[in-house]
């Protein structure tokens, strides 16, 4: 997309769709509804990977021009429809020349997020040397995810990692995976509840929590959204149904009416992007 309405990035790519659920943060996964709605059946192993035109390979040069000549850079979420790192016969060769297209274009940060941090480093062509403009998260839905993919993230040579707590399932701990000194080794942490139809409510309190370790390590941490269930105080009118987590009642809305305000505020942090200082 030329713009995306995410907030923690600027355009969104996707070589290709489809994917397998794999994790409890799978359960209500909105790519694989939008692609069912649209009539693609490229959900599940065995399912056929829906691979894009070339005109949707040539938007990141186009991308990549603009940031250059704006003299600013622009992030880039690849794969909000799929997993680059899914191991599946469909998307070998369309992963190859993904590799080549992010080499191909320095101006911007690639944002690769991933629920199989098992498979980078084999999928990968950079071995240690990682290009400056590749950062590398993964999917942390509750403490079990964390603990599973947080390691290997943790040994992945890219500039920037990231986590994705969304949707947020339960208490995380990043206590055991931040490191003393300049560089606490997870550089941002993005949290978010779930929307859609059948989503789950996530506590105010698990949020904060995540936030106020941020804080106290110098990681960078952006509120995506509470999805459709919200703090009933933050809602402009009685919600349809109400449920209680915490002590916290509450209220189920559309995603645009329970917005991003955490705490009286809205958290957008980013780090800082860590690639080689370009000029145009």
């Amino acid at each position: 997309m030329k713009f995306t309405t995410i907030s923690w990035a600027i355009h969104t790519f996707n070589p290709w769709w489809g994917c397998v659920k794999v994790s409890p943060a799978c359960a209500n996964c909105y790519a694989a509804s939008l692609s069912k709605r649209v009539g693609h059946k490229v959900w599940g192993k065995k399912a056929k990977r829906r691979l894009l035109t070339e005109n949707n390979w040539k938007d990141p040069v186009r991308w990549n021009k603009e940031a250059e000549a704006r003299g600013q850079r622009a992030r880039v979420f690849c794969a909000s429809m799929a997993d680059v790192f899914e191991d599946h016969p469909d998307v070998i060769e369309e992963r190859r020349r993904l590799w080549k297209l992010i080499e191909a274009t320095p101006w911007l940060d690639w944002l690769l997020l991933t629920k199989r941090p098992e498979n980078i480093m084999t999928m990968v062509p950079w071995g240690d040397e990682f290009p400056d403009n590749v950062w590398i998260g993964v999917t942390a839905e509750n403490q079990d995810c964390a603990d599973l993919r947080i390691p290997i993230l943790l040994d992945v040579p890219a500039k920037v990692s990231f986590l994705s707590c969304e949707p947020l399932l339960g208490p995380i701990d990043l206590n055991p995976f931040i490191s003393e000194g300049d560089d606490p080794g997870i550089h941002w942490v993005i949290a978010g509840g779930e929307s859609g139809g059948n989503s789950r409510p996530t506590s105010p309190n698990l949020f904060t929590d995540l936030r106020d370790q941020c804080a106290a390590n110098d990681v960078a941490f952006h509120f995506k959204q509470w999805g459709n269930w919200a703090p009933i105080e933050l809602l402009p009118k009685p919600p349809r149904t109400k449920v209680v987590i915490d002590g916290f009642t509450m209220g189920r809305a559309d995603k645009e009416v329970t917005g991003r305000i955490l705490d009286g505020q809205i958290w957008d942090e980013v780090p800082e992007a860590r690639a080689t200082t370009l000029t145009h």
